[in-house]
């Protein structure tokens, strides 16, 4: 094949425009699922893509497929993607870089008169991120028949606004049918999001599957007491409960043989706090993660005894309930083969690994043969401001994501 490079500038300057919608003091983007600042960046998205030729489909759960035609209609395409929505407090490559990244592609190959036997697609899933509606993923989760729509359409933000409402305040509730799209392979491009490949300094992640995670939401119920008159072996103090249970766990998934253990409370909220008051009730999130199921299983086992006798010491109530579930992933191992053997021959570093974040492509996967790629994030920072990858490092992976997609469209 002809030796062709994609526009290193023209990407960056695409992920710094779309960076300007949601932009923050601190270079970061706040771009929160179907707000207005989303309704511009996918508007803009879609201004390029129509520029770029393609036609442009919207689904019931407002996820937008640009395809772009190849010479055999009636094969499925080779498709790329990602999401444009960020964390509150997020960075300007998480997700967004997927998907301009695979609209440079079709850029590419249109600047090359490319010609490929199938269509070559790019989309934008809704809400990956999970900020604004939970579970994360719930639109490509409706995609791959996990979630059910009607289901999806009544999570409510915290303001008690529904997805359903908030498609249609943004007028992204599309007319199409969510899932069954001709797709033959799915490879989604993004950020590392941690440090690994930096501190080993490679090039490329070929991603082989992804970490199987579980959410619960805890409920710590004690006694208010005054800080003063109240001894300490008389207290039913719920965040030193919450902070007895949360360094076991996290103990327990720091002493993991294998290093795939993930423990996380990423939110703990204490009800009427007050300086002087025993915490009466703390309120939190635990999110476990680990590469085997038995492992997973395990882990959750373990964490709901701790739990019990963090309860008994305490004399506290502990309530856990699991709210998500997502089991260990492999990925396809023709798609992981296609991009291995396309990063080996360009020379890039790489090595294959399994990423510990999820991404829409867990979803696909179940429906539709897919990989991923990943570059490097600079001192593994993502969900921040700060976030950053290198002009020279988006481009790499983005000339990976080509190579793969033009074979694989042209057979």
């Amino acid at each position: 094949m002809q030796d062709i490079k994609i526009n290193t500038e023209r990407l960056w300057q695409s992920i710094m425009k779309m960076g300007e919608i949601g932009g923050t003091e601190l270079g970061g983007c706040c771009r929160l699922a179907l707000t207005e600042l989303d309704k511009q960046a996918r508007d803009l998205f879609i201004d390029w893509c129509t520029a770029a030729g393609c036609s442009i489909e919207i689904d019931k759960m407002g996820n937008i497929f640009a395809t772009r035609s190849g010479s055999d209609s009636a094969l499925g395409a080779i498709s790329t993607g990602s999401h444009l929505d960020t964390q509150p407090c997020g960075g300007k490559f998480d997700g967004i870089y997927g998907c301009l990244a695979g609209l440079e592609v079709i850029r590419t190959l249109n600047e090359h008169n490319i010609e490929t036997k199938r269509p070559v697609e790019v989309s934008v899933w809704t809400n990956e991120e999970g900020s604004r509606f939970a579970p994360a993923m719930i639109s490509s989760g409706v995609y791959s028949g996990k979630f059910d729509l009607e289901w999806a359409w009544h999570q409510c933000d915290s303001d008690g606004v529904s997805l359903l409402e908030a498609l249609k305040g943004i007028d992204y509730l599309g007319e199409s049918e969510v899932g069954n799209r001709a797709i033959h392979q799915f490879y989604e491009l993004h950020i590392e999001q941690g440090p690994v490949l930096e501190r080993e300094q490679l090039q490329i992640g070929v991603v082989t599957g992804v970490l199987g995670m579980r959410w619960y939401d805890v409920n710590i119920s004690g006694n208010s007491a005054h800080a003063g008159p109240t001894p300490m072996d008389y207290r039913q103090d719920a965040l030193y409960a919450q902070s007895k249970m949360y360094s076991q766990i996290f103990e327990l998934a720091l002493a993991d043989g294998v290093g795939d253990a993930r423990c996380t409370a990423g939110e703990i909220a204490i009800e009427k706090a007050s300086r002087n008051v025993v915490a009466g009730g703390v309120n939190s999130t635990l999110d476990l993660r680990h590469s085997q199921q038995a492992s997973l299983d395990q882990l959750e086992t373990d964490a709901r005894a701790i739990i019990n006798d963090v309860e008994n010491l305490t004399k506290t109530q502990i309530e856990i309930n699991k709210i998500w579930d997502s089991p260990p992933l492999a990925f396809d191992k023709n798609c992981v083969n296609a991009v291995e053997q396309v990063v080996a021959k360009s020379g890039l570093s790489y090595k294959k690994m399994v990423s510990g974040a999820g991404h829409d492509a867990v979803n696909i996967a179940s429906v539709t043969p897919t990989a991923m790629i990943f570059i490097p994030s600079i001192g593994g920072i993502s969900h921040n401001e700060k976030e950053y990858s290198s002009p020279e490092q988006l481009s790499a992976g983005c000339q990976v994501l080509f190579e793969v997609m033009r074979a694989q469209a042209s057979v």
